[in-house]
């Protein structure tokens, strides 16, 4: 019964451990960049991105545990720029920013824009 115990509390350990090592975030050098992909616990991905001289920059994208994409944009050299897009259910937001800050906000609703902020 103790070896069952002790084997048991091993297989438990072993899938803890694996588990905790999927949810790790990758880094890998492309070129100048360092492209990031990081993960749920569940070990889908939560965020896939891009580092240039320690600064966010280029596409990002995230993810919900699902695998569902809830939303994309740009950074140039750690600040949002442009056009954003939030998926909430059957909705998407077009977030425009400047300079990190939001300039402009559209919801799309059944293919109908809705301006919430101008």
């Amino acid at each position: 019964m103790k070896k069952i115990m002790i084997i048991a509390a091993m297989l438990v350990s072993a899938g803890v451990f694996a588990q905790k090592t999927e949810a790790e975030p990758r880094f890998e050098k492309e070129g100048n960049l360092i492209k990031a992909t990081y993960y749920h616990d569940n070990g889908t991905i939560a965020q896939t991105g891009f580092f240039k001289a320690g600064k966010l920059h280029g596409e990002w994208q995230s993810y919900d545990i699902e695998g569902k994409k809830v939303a994309t944009g740009k950074y140039d050299k750690g600040q949002k720029t442009g056009k954003w897009f939030f998926w909430s259910g059957e909705q998407l937001n077009e977030v425009t920013f400047e300079d990190s800050r939001i300039v402009n906000v559209v919801a799309w609703s059944e293919a109908k824009p809705l301006v919430l902020n101008k």
